[in-house]
């Protein structure tokens, strides 16, 4: 009698585990499919201009093609992008004029962009670091996505635009980074616009950087 209710208790124990580790593992698998499909989600993006605005404070180079980033300085995910456009400037340094252009909004103080994102830009040689105040140059050239790319032609024309990562804080080959290399080397592409990964330049900014994470 003993022995049957030993092997009865341990039947529906052994269950309740089975049970338990199906849920268990079928939860691990559902978190990993939402994490991928976050990471290579592009976040939204406006239609670039076609020509530089002539309204714009921004100085358009007439020797070389100018590239410009716009970025949220408390971006997680621009980190990435900054690094691929290290990699850029580096091969094609004499073939553009490089700006990153950090979004800070009218009621915070000038130190609300004093990040190590903003340190990381100054880091690359060559290129040049600005302020936009309330993001009045990213809305004059209809940037909305931290990471955003635009490259033009010396006389003003949009050749690309676009993000220079394949994924949300994935740095690596990828489609936006080589296009524009083929494009500063006067090489064929048909590579004109591509995904941009990152928070939005208009996001709130109560937070903290390691409050802050890419939206969905």
């Amino acid at each position: 009698m003993l022995r049957l209710f030993v092997k009865r208790v341990l039947f529906q124990t052994s269950g309740k585990i089975i049970l338990f580790s199906a849920l268990w593992f079928a939860a691990i698998c559902f978190g990993f499919v939402a994490l991928l499909r976050y990471e290579n989600r592009p976040n939204e993006a406006n239609v670039a201009l076609r020509t530089w605005p002539a309204q714009s404070k921004l100085p358009l180079n007439k020797n070389v093609s100018t590239l410009i980033l716009f970025g949220h300085p408390k971006c997680p995910c621009t980190r990435a992008t900054l690094g691929e456009l290290s990699l850029l400037i580096a091969r094609c340094s004499n073939k553009v004029a490089a700006a990153v252009i950090f979004t800070k909004p009218a009621d915070v103080g000038d130190n609300w962009v004093d990040t190590d994102l903003w340190r990381s830009a100054e880091a690359i040689p060559g290129v040049t670091v600005l302020r936009d105040d309330s993001g009045v140059e990213a809305r004059r050239f209809g940037a909305v996505t931290s990471g955003e790319v635009m490259l033009y032609a010396r006389d003003g024309r949009l050749l690309f635009h676009g993000g220079i990562t394949d994924a949300r804080g994935h740095a690596g080959d990828n489609e936006g980074r080589t296009a524009i290399v083929l494009l500063l080397e006067g090489k064929p592409c048909n590579t004109t616009t591509t995904p941009v990964f990152g928070c939005r330049l208009f996001a709130g900014h109560s937070v903290e950087p390691s409050q802050l994470t890419c939206p969905r």
